[in-house]
């Protein structure tokens, strides 16, 4: 059975998203959430907890410490929803590569900008390309896992901006140009694909990108 929702999450703000000096000193999957993204994760959880109710949650989450801790956070808010939780190593951020100094990782920010962040390989790292191919991979898992007779109503994916924006790209068919044109969602944002009357999803929360748009729907 799909599910009524599929909720997904950006982590909380981390000490690398206020302070990029951190990533020339600790691996990208170890950075932590700030005080403020603490906050941010619980805020996300209480509006999670209003959204399904009653219902129940199968939860999957990116296991990097920031996304972990954010996915912590939601739970606490609704501990009796969340009936199954799996963590998904697909589900992680687009990869940086090691140790980079701040100096690097804003030229190659710039280069990324534009050549084109889909195609564009970070060194040592990956290109958005590469993202979306294990994302393809996981949507395989999770629509498997929709067959189960026993699957609950909502499902919750907590991971990162690029990882998070590609999903959407998959699920709902975009052009390499129009996910160029979306802007990555703010930490702790929660974004709905909800089911509407004819049975298609259609992103109910707002995104943010460069040019107007219809919302997106699919018949996934």
């Amino acid at each position: 059975m799909r599910p009524k929702n599929i909720i997904l999450v950006r982590h909380g703000q981390s000490i690398g998203n206020v302070d990029k000096s951190h990533y020339a000193l600790t691996p990208d999957y170890r950075l932590q959430l700030t005080d403020v993204g603490m906050d941010q994760a619980i805020q996300a959880g209480k509006v999670i907890s209003d959204l399904v109710r009653n219902e129940s949650v199968y939860a999957y989450y990116s296991p990097w410490i920031r996304t972990k801790q954010t996915f912590g956070c939601i739970h606490e808010q609704m501990p009796n929803k969340i009936v199954r939780a799996l963590e998904d190593p697909r589900l992680r951020e687009q990869d940086w590569g090691h140790y980079k100094e701040v100096e690097f990782l804003a030229k190659e920010n710039a280069n990324r900008k534009e050549y084109g962040k889909f195609y564009f390989r970070l060194q040592d790292g990956e290109s958005g390309a590469d993202v979306y191919d294990r994302i393809s991979s996981f949507m395989e898992t999770l629509h498997r896992d929709f067959q189960k007779p026993d699957y609950p109503e909502n499902s919750l994916i907590v991971t990162h901006g690029v990882t998070l924006m590609i999903f959407c790209m998959r699920w709902f068919h975009w052009s390499v140009e129009e996910f160029e044109q979306y802007r990555n969602p703010h930490n702790g944002q929660v974004i709905v694909l909800g089911r509407d009357e004819s049975r298609q999803y259609r992103i109910t929360s707002k995104l943010g990108r460069t040019t107007s748009s219809t919302p997106s729907t699919s018949p996934v």
